[in-house]
């Protein structure tokens, strides 16, 4: 191979994209993650950085006794936004566990906390 050849092959390779460019992050959710609310919120919204299979992604609350509540996800809005409606939460400290199907088929999931306030 000459190095012209070997260059090229070398920028090429550099040029296409890793394979985890299109895994999805979360990039904001409501309630933000370490927010305290003023009082139960009334839906649970997720955005990430690009489209997520809704059929296939699943959503749950956690109380502070490690109890988890699934939530049912709305079919309806952006591709690349969960949204589920929540129920009455109490006072005290919550996690939203989230698992999505990333528009390259990978999954990814994470969670965060929020409070609820008084």
């Amino acid at each position: 191979m000459t190095p012209a050849l070997a260059l090229l092959a070398g920028a090429l390779l550099l040029a296409l994209p890793g394979p985890a460019a299109a895994h999805s992050l979360l990039l904001e959710s409501s309630p933000a993650a370490g927010a305290v609310t003023k009082g139960s919120p009334a839906v649970i919204t997720l955005v990430f950085n690009n489209r997520v299979e809704k059929r296939l992604c699943r959503l749950r609350l956690i109380d502070s006794q490690g109890r988890a509540r699934p939530l049912a996800i709305s079919a309806d809005g952006p591709a690349d936004r969960l949204e589920a409606r929540a129920p009455a939460l109490s006072p005290g400290p919550w996690q939203v566990a989230w698992v999505v199907m990333s528009a390259d088929g990978h999954v990814v999931s994470g969670t965060f906390a929020f409070r609820v306030g008084p």
